[in-house]
């Protein structure tokens, strides 16, 4: 799978950019603000419907402008399709597939695209939260439909709860049908966390080798392991019926932990992908040319799970990855990306990227994307 053109207006700082790209290996070339990761940032948007920088479609949008397109050409095997998007703050998402009208929902799977950036950093350095949007987007991209567990959860787990906040705020559980109530969202909320929690162990288990094999290649030394942790005793790859039982009786005996505190104490919110490297939490003990590789191990380890899962190759993102590499993991990282059918890379300078990586430049100059030559 690869993209052949790229259309963006008025997404971030560009007006209006037409890009025509290849298979094999493109890099985008431009100093701090000319805007080449603002194109990699929209070609992920199309695979995951979020951004990696912000929360919020505004920022989205370029000063002045009321909304932003971003229009793509997808080619898998004999087949090309076009997907266009319309982002506006404060307003639904408009999405086409082909010419067709569709819910942006629809698109989720059709680019599929494994993206690194310098934010992923954070998934080694800091709390669980970015750990868990990392295995959610993953499972969306793989298992789309769970794209709607992952919502009606997220909405189950508020309504739970406020109520829990307001019962523990009165002290108790009783009257007004208030523990029918709570036993209905308990339901709910176990049944829906127990096929995230489910799909999260599973998706673990097949990540871990994928990763640890990268992060040797990239590093050379150091043994990675991955551990899912939640939040009932559980291992393996139980079923979703399973995991919900756990919960259910977890909640139970909480519910006057639950209540005191006013929130939720078990399920997929307060877990966590425990991250070590030679036995010790890379969270900590890891320095930052490890946890760099380690964040990059993570980025590739998911792209070569989606591949084996998929049978074709996602779409390769490297956002400014080698300015952090010394010459033996940049070359390491070229071998491991040498023969995926499509990879963007953005960097600084073009001294940044290893010679016989690119097949086509494009170079960011006041706003303006100009292509290269091939090879240059």
């Amino acid at each position: 799978m690869y993209l052949s053109d790229l259309a963006l207006t008025d997404f971030r700082s560009h007006g209006a950019a037409v890009i025509r790209l290849e298979p094999g290996v493109t890099t985008f070339v431009g100093g701090n603000g000319q805007g080449k990761t603002n194109i990699v940032e929209a070609v992920a948007y199309l695979a995951t419907l979020a951004s990696h920088r912000v929360a919020a479609t505004a920022p989205l949008v370029r000063r002045g402008a009321e909304q932003a397109v971003i229009r793509a050409k997808v080619v898998r095997g004999a087949r090309a399709v076009l997907i266009n998007l319309v982002l506006a703050p404060g307003k639904a998402t408009k999405a086409e597939l082909g010419r067709a009208k569709v819910k942006p929902a629809a698109l989720l799977g059709v680019v599929k695209a494994v993206a690194f950036t310098p934010e992923d950093l954070a998934l080694v350095k800091t709390g669980p939260e970015v750990r868990r949007r990392y295995l959610d987007e993953l499972l969306i991209q793989m298992r789309p439909a769970l794209a709607g567990v992952i919502a009606d959860y997220e909405k189950v787990k508020d309504q739970r709860t406020a109520l829990l906040k307001m019962l523990g705020g009165k002290g108790t559980a009783s009257g007004n049908g208030a523990q029918d109530d709570l036993a209905a969202w308990d339901s709910a909320a176990a049944r829906l966390g127990g096929r995230l929690t489910a799909n999260r162990m599973a998706l673990v288990e097949d990540l871990a080798p994928e990763v640890a094999r990268v992060y040797g290649a990239i590093a050379g030394a150091g043994e990675v392991s991955l551990n899912y942790e939640p939040t009932v005793p559980l291992t393996g790859r139980p079923a979703a019926e399973q995991v919900e039982q756990a919960l259910l009786a977890a909640m139970a005996e909480g519910r006057a932990r639950e209540l005191e505190r006013g929130a939720g104490l078990v399920g997929p919110h307060r877990e966590d992908l425990a991250v070590a490297l030679d036995g010790f939490p890379a969270r900590g003990y890891a320095s930052h040319g490890e946890s760099w590789s380690l964040a990059l191990a993570l980025r590739l380890g998911s792209f070569e799970l989606m591949r084996r899962d998929g049978g074709d190759d996602p779409l390769l993102i490297l956002d400014d990855v080698f300015a952090e590499l010394d010459a033996g993991r940049r070359a390491a990282v070229t071998e491991l990306v040498a023969g995926v059918e499509q990879v963007l890379v953005t960097a600084a300078v073009q001294q940044d990227v290893p010679d016989g990586l690119t097949n086509t430049w494009f170079h960011l100059t006041n706003g303006e994307v100009l292509a290269g030559e091939t090879g240059e």
